[in-house]
């Protein structure tokens, strides 16, 4: 045990020592800094509203009565002024050439027909007439005549009442949540398992390479080698995870606009249990992965065969990620329940599934299960391997060679 710690704590000391764990950090908290930043940079480039398009209505034949009745004010995207009577090309032409007004309407009546004229000073190759400025004046045209035929106008916004609509989902296993939550909490996961893991092939091959392994080896025995590197790296992931988590919550406090992060981000479904189940799932994917990688890096001797070496890894890494992200668009469906329980996309899946409220009990108890069953085979195969490759200095092994070495008596 004592052994194990003294592993654990010199890892953990060479990793977080190295430059390119602090200069990884600092761009991940500028990144994040930034990113939280992005609606409030484009409204100072922009302005903090959308500008309105001003729009001339030319109305002559006195299609819309007096007034436009408004009927949603809070989506008019619009500033209208309307001109009863008729106006030449040529003023119409002269307004629009000094940005009076952006485009404009001229509304003629032909018998039954309502013919209109949009007038722009250029239009790009494919535009059209933008549809929702057409409907609008549809739906005024319709609201006029109906208040001719001796509607008052508070009987007219019943008519045009806005629908507010709460979907009620049937099916237990059905999402609960914020999707874009589950997202972004799949993203951390990923990124906190995947990296963290594949610290350890390179913590095993730079020390090959530089000879300290042969002081370890002297010292403790392999198996505590392979231990307390997972245990150092893996406190040091935590660790990392916690940092970048509070300098997210944080920033997205601090320069987020209050409906935004609300719309975003939605808390109140996660539970007591998703975070011990997040943290239950984060240690036993990241053991998995960590002793995979133990593996790969126990196999090569130059630091520059480490890519090659965990390109497996990172494959079934990479599957069991996606696996989980795109079925999570539809947690009722059987392919995100295979992915909740098939260890290798599990420790991505299962927490998201119990945030959104889709998780069996009998699900997280399959799950776990076989997620510990995975990590104990795992474990005894790169364990034997490492032990019996730990001293190699030669060229990467190849599977003819692994087999051979795992065949080898200790």
């Amino acid at each position: 045990m004592k052994d194990l710690v003294t592993v654990a704590k010199f890892t953990i000391k060479e990793a977080i020592s190295r430059k390119s764990f602090i200069i990884s950090m600092l761009i991940i908290f500028i990144i994040i800094v930034v990113g939280f930043n992005v609606p409030n940079i484009l409204n100072a480039i922009f302005g903090d509203e959308q500008e309105k398009e001003n729009v001339l209505i030319i109305d002559p034949d006195n299609i819309f009565a007096d007034n436009m009745i408004a009927i949603d004010d809070e989506e008019q995207y619009y500033n209208y002024t309307i001109v009863k009577a008729p106006m030449p090309q040529d003023e119409i032409k002269e307004k629009l050439k000094n940005k009076d007004y952006d485009s404009c309407l001229l509304f003629k009546k032909e018998d039954e027909t309502i013919k209109i004229d949009y007038i722009v000073e250029s239009m790009m190759a494919g535009q059209t007439v933008p549809e929702d400025l057409i409907n609008n004046f549809s739906a005024q045209y319709t609201a006029v005549q109906i208040q001719k035929a001796g509607i008052t106008e508070q009987q007219l916004r019943q008519m045009f009442t806005t629908f507010d609509i709460n979907v009620i989902q049937t099916d237990e296993s059905a999402a609960k949540g914020n999707i874009m939550t589950t997202m972004i909490m799949s993203l951390l996961l990923f990124y906190a398992i995947y990296f963290c893991a594949y610290q350890v092939s390179t913590s095993i091959t730079t020390e090959k390479t530089s000879k300290i392994i042969e002081t370890l080896v002297t010292s403790t025995s392999p198996k505590t080698i392979v231990l307390g590197k997972t245990v150092g790296i893996g406190i040091v992931g935590i660790f990392q995870v916690v940092i970048i988590t509070i300098v997210a919550a944080i920033s997205a406090k601090l320069f987020l606009p209050t409906d935004i992060l609300n719309s975003l981000f939605n808390v109140s479904a996660m539970t007591p249990l998703f975070w011990i189940s997040s943290l239950l799932y984060f240690l036993l994917g990241y053991i998995l992965f960590a002793l995979l990688y133990a593996l790969t890096g126990s196999m090569v001797s130059k630091p520059e065969d480490i890519q090659s070496a965990n390109t497996p890894v990172a494959i079934f890494a990479v599957i069991g990620f996606y696996l989980a992200y795109f079925s999570m668009m539809n947690p009722a469906s059987s392919i995100n329940k295979f992915a909740a329980i098939f260890p290798v996309s599990s420790p991505f899946s299962m927490p998201l599934r119990i945030l959104v409220g889709s998780a069996q009990i009998s699900e997280i108890i399959s799950s776990v299960a076989l997620l510990t069953l995975s990590i104990v085979i795992v474990a005894k195969i790169s364990i034997r391997i490492y032990t019996n490759a730990i001293l190699n200095y030669g060229t990467k092994m190849s599977l003819k060679d692994v087999l051979k070495v795992y065949k080898t008596k200790n």
